[in-house]
């Protein structure tokens, strides 16, 4: 593990891309479950509307890696003296498929559909891999959290790849780590499977490295992210601003 330092009342790990890949990639199969956060400014702000102590926030606590996936909330935390490497979510999943995971390994997938299980198994034939599709209304539905908790914690995956959107994808990690006997490792990843197979066109790297991909997912999908984009986002820059270490 990593010394942790805060930022929004978040403690992040001061990790870079390739030391958390290093320790993920060290891990024993059998080690008890641990799971994987990477909180961007859609979290961030989610969280700070939260009051302290609720279970969202134990989750990111209870979290064994917790990292930046947001240039923004990196770039913010600079500008408050908080030095905050950032290793998106999207990056890391791809390392751990392209250049981690070794042929008969075992991944659970939690979520997608059907062709999000056939599209990662097309770039790795050579693992072992269990999907579940769990029902829509997760956050609210802690019995199918549950179930699909459960599902995971079965098939003793080196890596769990958890695809259902936060907070409940970080709520079904948190869970499978409660349960006797679980092992391997979490990653609560959203849509970075879809990225990765190309079944969805990420931002060019330019725009990733003005810290403007949101502005490609914007455009991509305005019916349903005009919202977090435009309304909910932006109030992170408020919260920086009235943050005190």
């Amino acid at each position: 593990m990593s010394e942790r330092t805060t930022f929004l009342d978040i403690g992040f790990d001061r990790l870079t891309e390739d030391a958390l890949v290093a320790q993920l990639r060290a891990r024993g199969d059998n080690a008890p479950f641990a799971y994987v956060v990477t909180p961007n400014v859609d979290h961030v702000v989610r969280l700070s509307a939260r009051p302290a102590g609720a279970p969202e926030h134990r989750v990111y606590a209870q979290a064994a890696w917790c990292v930046c996936d947001s240039r923004i909330l990196g770039r913010l935390a600079r500008m408050r003296g908080v030095d905050l490497p950032v290793t998106p979510g999207s990056d890391l999943t791809a390392r751990i498929v392209q250049d981690v995971l070794v042929a008969g390994d075992r991944v659970c997938i939690i979520g997608g559909d059907a062709a999000t299980g056939q599209a990662l198994a097309a770039i790795r034939p050579d693992i072992v891999l269990f999907q579940h599709v769990p029902p829509m209304g997760l956050a609210s539905d802690p019995a199918a959290r549950a179930a699909a908790a459960r599902f995971a914690a079965e098939t003793q995956a080196r890596f769990t790849l958890i695809a259902v959107g936060s907070p409940q994808q970080e709520l079904i990690a948190q869970a499978i780590a409660a349960l006797p006997g679980a092992t391997g490792i979490g990653l609560c990843i959203g849509a970075s499977i879809d990225f990765l197979t190309g079944r969805t066109r990420r931002a060019p790297r330019w725009m990733q490295r003005l810290s403007i991909e949101w502005l490609h997912r914007l455009a991509s999908d305005p019916a349903r992210l005009w919202r977090r984009y435009l309304v909910e986002g932006p109030r992170v820059f408020l919260l920086a601003w009235r943050w005190k270490k």
